[in-house]
């Protein structure tokens, strides 16, 4: 798939081009990643890409010709236009299997205050990564990337099908070498080899870490019956 992200700090992603996912999605021709600089489309000597909001107001807005510009550069009839805003949808793991299944995702990252309401008739989609304020969209473009990348097959797909968010649930607990740390030990159900009691063990986990620290997930899930009683027992063993 093919990314264009619209910036007006292209050198943000200079690293991040060569982050290992990145960088290895790229050399296996699984992504194609472009960083446009805004400021290329910006008319008039001095290239402004930003200027004081009419009616008055603090900071600066910027301008639809010079987003506008870069967006029409690149965009075709198979694009989807993302600008990153507040009033955006939240970003979600089933966004973004969303965006791995597009042939051409654009990412517009804002700045200042805000920027030109004329631009949003020519965007399909406005996207939030969270209740709180950043001074760019370079931050959450980075972080979409990376979410997509890792669904491109990047990494081993059994790595990502249990990841929090993928079921429904949050990932169960994992554990690795020394088997005991500071008095703390691997549970035994791990170590003997039953793969069925493992794989009852880590759902169990999931729903318990789920119910503590994501209710709202165990709430809206349509429960299999073998998830009702493993909840029943972490109610019972509460008591």
């Amino acid at each position: 798939m093919k990314i264009s992200v619209l910036t007006m700090c292209p050198e943000f992603f200079e690293s991040f081009l060569k982050s290992t996912l990145v960088a290895r999605a790229a050399g296996r021709q699984l992504l194609d990643l472009e960083i446009i600089d805004i400021r290329e489309f910006a008319d008039g000597s001095f290239r402004h890409i930003d200027d004081s909001p009419y009616g008055g107001g603090a900071g600066m807005i910027m301008r639809a010709q010079p987003l506008i510009g870069a967006l029409e550069s690149v965009r075709t009839a198979d694009s989807h236009v993302v600008l990153f805003a507040p009033a955006g949808n939240t970003y979600t793991q089933k966004k973004a299997h969303e965006y791995q299944q597009k042939d051409h995702l654009i990412l517009i990252c804002g700045h200042y205050e805000g920027i030109d309401a004329r631009v949003y008739p020519y965007c399909d989609e406005l996207l939030s990564i969270g209740d709180y304020v950043l001074s760019g969209g370079e931050i959450p473009a980075m972080a979409v990337i990376d979410s997509i990348v890792r669904l491109l097959g990047t990494i081993r797909a059994e790595s990502t099908e249990e990841e929090s968010f993928e079921s429904g649930l949050l990932e169960y607990p994992q554990y690795t070498k020394p088997r005991s740390f500071r008095g703390a030990d691997v549970p035994e159900v791990l170590l003997g080899g039953n793969h069925e009691k493992i794989r009852r063990w880590r759902l169990k986990e999931s729903l318990k870490k789920t119910a503590k620290m994501r209710p709202d997930l165990i709430a809206s899930r349509q429960l299999s019956e073998e998830e009702k009683i493993l909840l029943k027992e972490i109610e019972e063993e509460r008591v």
